[in-house]
Parts: C-alpha cells; structure tokens; sequence
C-alpha cells in the first residue's frame, strides 16, 4: 500500500513563520542577546557584575564611616552581629560594645552589651563625601539612631589601625573594578586599531606589530609588572600612580585582542562591503571602526568580558605585592596586604573577608564571558 500524500497546505497559509521571519531580519546583536538569555548562568553572573559595578558607583553612599579614619582604641574589632528582632517587632539593630583589658594576654578584648542597642536607619547622616563630583553629600545608607557609626557600628570589623573594614572594601571595589574597566577600554582601542591595521594592511606594517606583540607575549608578565611599576617615582601622588598602573596594564594587555582582530580582518579584507568602502573613497580607519569592527562586535564583547577579570587580577596582584597602588589608596589588593602577616591574621582572621569579593567578581566575569562567548556564533 502506498503512503498517504502529505496533506497540501490551506490556502492562504504562510510558508514562513513569523519567528523565522523575525530570525531572518534580526541583527546579529539581536541574535546574540537572544541566545545569551538561555545562558541563566551567564544571566545571573551578568546581573552580579552590574551589582558590583553599581556598588563602586554609590561607594561612599554604601560606607559608613570615613575610610582613612584611624583610632587605636579601636584596634581589631570583630565583626558585628546585626540584630534583626526587637521584642517581635521588626528593627534591626547591634549592641554597643565595650572594650577591656585581658590582664593575661593584655589585648583589649570587645564585649556586647545588650542594654545598650542601636537601632540601624536607612538614610542617615554621616561623613560628607562628592558624589561622583557633582556634589556634596552627606546622607549614607545605614546609620544609627543615635551615636556615631565609627563608634557602634562595624559590620566586617575593624584593621588593626581602628579603621572600618566594611567602608574600605567599599571603597576599594570602586578603585579596583575601575582600573579594571579603564584598562580594558583602553586595551581595547590598542587592540582593535593596532590588529586592525596588521590586518587590513598587511605586508611590512603587519609584520612589524606582529613582531612586537610576540616580543611583549615573550616576556614573563610578573617580572615586567615588577620592572614597569618599580620605575614609577615614590613621590608620585595617589592620582598619578593610579593612571599609570592603569596604562601599564593596558599596554601588557591589548596583545591578545590585536591577535584576534586581525584574524578577523585577514578574513573580511576581501569582502565586497570592504572593497565597495575603499572604492567610495573611505579612510582605512573609517574602514576599521565604521564597517569592519561592527561585523564581529559580539565577538569583541565577549573578548572584553574575559578581559576584564584578568585586568582586575593584574592590579590587585601589583598592589598585593607593594608594586602597584600603596596607601593611602584603597584597592582590593591594598587591603589583602594585611592578610600577609599570619600573626595579624591568627588575631584578625576577618580582614580575609576582603577575597571574597573579589572571588565573586572574576567568577561573575568568567562566566558572563562564556555565556557572551557561545552566543557570539548566533547560527551556530
């Protein structure tokens, strides 16, 4: 017995779906970001980053007391335990402390007293700081109904010098992740004109940037960090050694993206859209950044989002070994100098509550950039 005929198609019925229809239409952006929502944990990591980002944006707001403030009396504080609870109802609150003197050990030793509570506000005042420049403030998003923050309120404990720890890592997330992000945008330019003109160019100027890169790929990077920022003089100010470590770190790393833009470029130089530009009398860096560049830009998002926890591991490992930024700069790696001695630590095992964030954040990147990674192919 035969088998049956496929029944035809109704009349008036499309043959082309509406999703595909949008399929075709689409851009490669919107490609892209359609195949990066199924990643949920690219989703999520992504979500996390802009938390991060929007914490060093507001900093000042989110510290509670002045970062550089320093008071012996208040050496090695523990953190606080926050109160949720008040005789059923809801008000969030810590104890005082009192501080007394070990006559064994003679260290001061911090003890709550739970007659004296101090209920948590939202929006209170505190030390005046800039919002990003554009004017004072003094309003913060916790403080206490009475008494000053510095002298009741440490919610990750204090260093050995009495300054607050919760307020410094605050701080140093927006130092950190900055010269993370200036670096990779300014790797980012190095990378994509620089690549971009090896392979668009190609002969002798190809050459000559491809014998550079290798040679800066060829020296070992912890020994060139230590040289270039070795070089930089001690009475330099915080401003000044924070943009050059920033452009040290961009001038390591811009190799990596160079590489791959040119291997684009290699691959579209012979396009038709490319020769029509040439022949319509367009720059080679109009070329570069107007027809080139947008072609495979989910590819060079997803560079950057990779980029950009090395860039962060770079300055915190700088600043970590006393080579990068030193204080009075506030940085993750600034601040994990003081996990260095094992005796400060074996007294104050909370100051490594400093890694944390910064743990977070290079999974956070690593994953969004895996996630932007295999959405970058949409038709793949």
């Amino acid at each position: 017995m035969s088998a049956p005929a496929a029944p035809a198609p109704a009349s008036g019925t499309p043959l082309v779906t509406v999703a595909e229809e949008r399929v075709a239409a689409a851009t490669q952006l919107q490609l892209t970001w359609w195949r990066f929502r199924k990643h949920k944990l690219a989703v999520a990591s992504g979500v996390l980053v802009i938390l991060f980002y929007l914490g060093a944006l507001f900093a000042d707001f989110l510290a509670v007391t002045p970062p550089h403030a320093t008071d012996a009396s208040r050496s090695y504080i523990p953190p606080q335990k926050i109160h949720w609870f008040d005789e059923g109802a809801f008000r969030p609150h810590v104890y005082a402390l009192k501080g007394r003197r070990d006559m064994r050990t003679f260290k001061l030793v911090y003890t709550p007293d739970p007659t004296d509570k101090r209920y948590l506000t939202l929006f209170a005042p505190g030390y005046r700081y800039s919002f990003l420049g554009m004017f004072e403030t003094d309003v913060h998003l916790l403080g206490l109904d009475r008494g000053k923050p510095e002298d009741a309120l440490f919610l990750l404990g204090t260093d050995q010098l009495g300054r607050d720890v919760w307020s410094r890592l605050m701080v140093a997330t927006r130092t950190s992740l900055t010269v993370g992000l200036v670096g990779v945008t300014l790797s980012l330019f190095l990378g994509v004109l620089l690549g971009g003109i090896s392979g668009l160019y190609g002969g002798i100027v190809d050459t000559a940037i491809q014998r550079v890169i290798e040679i800066l790929r060829s020296i070992p990077t912890i020994p060139l960090w230590m040289g270039l920022a070795a070089a930089l003089p001690a009475t330099w100010s915080v401003t000044q050694v924070y943009i050059a470590i920033t452009v040290i770190i961009s001038l390591i790393g811009w190799t990596e993206l160079a590489r791959v833009v040119r291997g684009r470029f290699l691959a579209l130089r012979e396009e038709d859209f490319v020769t029509a530009a040439e022949l319509a009398g367009a720059s080679r860096l109009r070329i570069i950044f107007r027809h080139m560049v947008p072609s495979f830009l989910s590819h060079i998002i997803a560079a950057v989002s990779l980029a950009l926890p090395a860039m962060i591991i770079s300055e915190t490992t700088l600043s970590f070994l006393g080579l990068g930024l030193r204080p009075p700069a506030i940085s993750w790696g600034v601040l994990l100098q003081d996990a260095q001695n094992i005796q400060a630590l074996g007294i104050a095992p909370w100051l490594l509550s400093v890694a944390v964030p910064v743990i977070i954040v290079i999974l956070a990147f690593n994953f969004l950039g895996d996630g932007l990674r295999d959405a970058a192919d949409p038709y793949g």
